[in-house]
């Protein structure tokens, strides 16, 4: 289709460029082109083409991180509509937009082996209600000259929400220690299972003491078993490609700028599967409507 559009609109900007030699040059037949030409397009047809206008335009707006079944959720969101997973894969296809891959990062946390927790989240990452399950980890970031920052988070394991996070640009205590204190104000009554790594920070006396405090069970990973940390380590994944790995950060600012818009993004607008088409936030609203 877009080949017999080409050569349209070639022959109606240069008239003594003959059909023939069009359909040669672009290795489609004339006849081909005569009867693409005189088709009139069905309702279905109409139909898919302001499809594919949305879909481009959702592409663009959300920088390529859409696959099909996100696009999905999007599309249907955004018209109120109920198409199927398939019928916006094909258009996808057909327009040659892919979305932007997550790839496996092959490294794990190494433990200090102070306070050490069992792995009593064990793999479970579900939840019947909020707050009774979080995970929590600090990823690496980088701007400027090869400066470093630091980003800590929260997870809902209900709705996938992210409940609190802080940006550092020291890997220490203190950075964790703050996103425990922002996830406690934002929910004082809350006495969730919190489910980390073995990380310095979280097998620190620090971490030992507030956690008790705000009367959270702790549970940690196993040694070397990253994927027993997996939903905050799906969230960083996403993040890093759909966010931060599309630019080049100058400054400390611009960075955290974007880790904010991102993760609003995130509570609000990213719909998911998961949670039958809602956003993180709009599930968790309405648990507790």
């Amino acid at each position: 289709m877009e080949t017999f559009q080409a050569i349209k609109e070639y022959a109606d900007e240069y008239e003594e460029v003959s059909i023939s030699h069009l359909c040669h040059i672009l290795k489609v037949s004339r006849s081909g082109y005569y009867k693409w030409l005189q088709h009139q397009e069905t309702t279905s047809e109409q139909e898919n083409l302001g499809l594919m206008d949305i879909i481009k335009k959702l592409h663009s707006q959300h920088n390529g991180i859409l696959g099909y079944r996100r696009m999905t959720l999007f599309v249907n969101r955004k018209l109120e509509t109920n198409y199927n997973k398939k019928r916006i894969r094909r258009l996808m296809h057909i327009l040659g937009l892919r979305s932007i891959i997550r790839r496996a990062k092959g490294y794990c946390t190494k433990t200090s082996f102070v306070n050490v927790e069992d792995n009593i989240l064990n793999r479970n990452f579900t939840a019947t209600a909020p707050n009774q399950k979080w995970c929590t980890d600090v990823t690496f970031l980088k701007y400027g000259f090869s400066c470093k920052a630091y980003l800590s988070a929260i997870k809902d394991l209900y709705d996938g929400s992210i409940v609190a996070y802080v940006v550092g640009q020291f890997n220490d205590n203190e950075l964790v220690l703050e996103t425990l204190r922002k996830a406690q104000k934002a929910n004082p009554n809350a006495t969730p299972l919190i489910h980390s790594d073995r990380g310095s920070q979280y097998t620190s006396k620090d971490y030992y003491r507030l956690t008790t405090q705000y009367q959270m069970t702790r549970s940690m990973s196993r040694v070397g078993k990253c994927i027993d940390n997996a939903p905050i380590e799906s969230f960083f994944g996403h993040f890093k490609t759909e966010c931060y790995d599309l630019k080049k950060y100058k400054t400390f600012e611009e960075l955290v700028s974007d880790i904010d818009a991102y993760i609003y993004f995130y509570n609000h607008q990213r719909f998911q599967e998961r949670n039958n088409g809602l956003a993180p936030l709009e599930m968790r609203n309405k648990a507790v409507a």
